[in-house]
């Protein structure tokens, strides 16, 4: 048996042993039980956060510590926050962090069952014994993607639902409903990203906060370039007494034209995209199907 092997089978021992013990202790009484904080918690829970959204409810002081330090020293918190904000993931950058960090674990020990299967299989190369790394990083890489795709899909849908919910309030406004009632008419009434956080402004206007600063901050918060310019440009309505409904047809109209513009675009990059295959496929087939019998002929002296 060679080391490679020896030590493929120590850690296969040692692994399951180690199961084997986390099981056992997971199972004493004192240890399984659930803390004081977690056992209260239901009973004292903040008014503010009634369905537990808050990470790591009652977790030690020491935790939230290490938490707190490994999101400093991994850096980007603002960015993970904008990007969590923008998917409408109720978490917050610390937590992202620990959940990329067990994907990481995760994507860590898979990799390393495969080189040690492979190690008892005889195939252990310089390669494989690297495996784990490799796959630690893509499960880091791929969580991270995973927000971004969250973040860029819900903005996109964020722009197609714009025009059909500021035509929706343009309507209500024309019927004589003030701002606030007609959206809240229009987040109790229609479904989706945008009438989500139209609910969201108008319970934190509700709240004590002023119904432009809530519209504002949303817009930030979701960094949409035509939900912004709506915002703006209702802000100014408000503050110099314009009409409304009129305010949100005009931007109503202009997010349709740059829903218009963006398909264009897309359409565009795609008959690009189309090209690819014609090019580098079925062009040099046709070559090689049009040359081909002629170099045979040639070769053969016919003709």
């Amino acid at each position: 048996m060679s080391a490679l092997s020896s030590l493929a089978y120590a850690i296969v021992l040692g692994g399951a042993f180690a199961a084997g013990l986390a099981l056992v202790a997971t199972r004493i009484p004192r240890l399984a039980a659930p803390s004081l904080s977690r056992r209260i918690a239901p009973y004292v829970r903040d008014i503010a956060d009634p369905r537990g959204l808050t990470p790591l409810v009652g977790a030690p002081a020491t935790v939230r510590a290490w938490r707190d330090r490994l999101v400093a020293s991994l850096g980007g918190a603002a960015g993970i926050d904008r990007r969590l904000q923008q998917a409408g993931w109720a978490t917050d950058a610390a937590r992202f962090r620990a959940q990329q960090l067990a994907a990481v674990l995760v994507a860590g020990l898979a990799g390393g069952a495969l080189a040690v299967a492979l190690a008892l299989a005889g195939r252990m190369t310089p390669v494989i014994a690297v495996l784990p790394l490799v796959t630690g990083a893509l499960g880091a890489v791929l969580w991270d993607t995973r927000l971004s795709s969250a973040a860029r899909r819900r903005r996109a849908r964020i722009e197609s639902e714009l025009p059909t919910v500021l035509e929706f309030l343009a309507l209500c406004l024309a019927a004589g409903e003030g701002l606030r009632d007609a959206l809240a008419r229009v987040g109790a009434i229609g479904t989706g990203d945008v009438t989500a956080e139209l609910r969201r402004a108008v319970l934190e206007s509700g709240t004590g906060s002023n119904l432009t600063d809530a519209l504002t901050d949303t817009a930030r918060r979701l960094d949409v370039p035509t939900l912004s310019r709506a915002v703006e440009h209702l802000a100014a309505a408000i503050e110099r007494g314009a009409p409304l409904a009129e305010v949100l047809l005009a931007q109503a109209g202009d997010a349709r034209e740059d829903a218009k513009r963006v398909l264009i675009e897309q359409a565009g990059r795609k008959e690009i995209g189309m090209l690819f295959p014609v090019v580098f496929l079925l062009l040099p087939l046709s070559v090689l199907f049009a040359v081909f019998p002629g170099v045979v002929m040639l070769r053969l002296g016919i003709g």
